[in-house]
């Protein structure tokens, strides 16, 4: 785009703002799956994600190498492509934090699911207050968790 007159720059911008607003829909549709509980559905998504965030990091540096040159020519447009930046970093951020929950919530059940393990394979004996023991090291067994179904 460098050299080039401004009858590019509009198709450009209008082209990342499309790209952008592309990449949102993938992240509320796996957002929305996440939070549903359908893990392998959202987990097919990885994919169109990954392409659609490649094409937006190099588009982007095409635009920064052009900044002055694109706010000059269409400054309307530039605000849209700002605006639906901002839209997509609010939806960005939920997805985090719903991923983050995720990820939280399958990690405790996997920890819990262990300790219930080792405490069944361990010797159940009293200690010299009375009480049961808490299961040992060398009774436990490592946890293997099969991601065929």
């Amino acid at each position: 785009m460098s050299g080039t007159g401004t009858g590019e720059t509009e198709p450009t911008i209008d082209e990342m703002t499309g790209l952008i607003e592309r990449l949102r829909g993938v992240v509320e549709e796996e957002t929305a799956l996440v939070r549903a509980g359908r893990l392998r559905e959202a987990a097919t998504l990885g994919a169109a994600k990954a392409a659609l965030a490649g094409e937006l990091a190099a588009g982007g540096q095409r635009l920064k190498a052009n900044a002055e040159l694109l706010r000059r020519a269409a400054p309307e447009r530039c605000g849209a492509l700002r605006q639906a930046q901002e839209m997509f970093q609010a939806v960005l951020q939920k997805n985090m934090i719903v991923l983050a929950t995720a990820h939280a919530v399958s990690e405790g059940i996997v920890r819990r699911l262990s300790g219930d393990l080792a405490r069944q394979s361990s010797p159940q004996v009293y200690g010299a207050s009375g009480r049961t023991s808490a299961p040992q090291a060398r009774h436990a067994r490592p946890l293997a968790v099969s991601r065929m179904s």
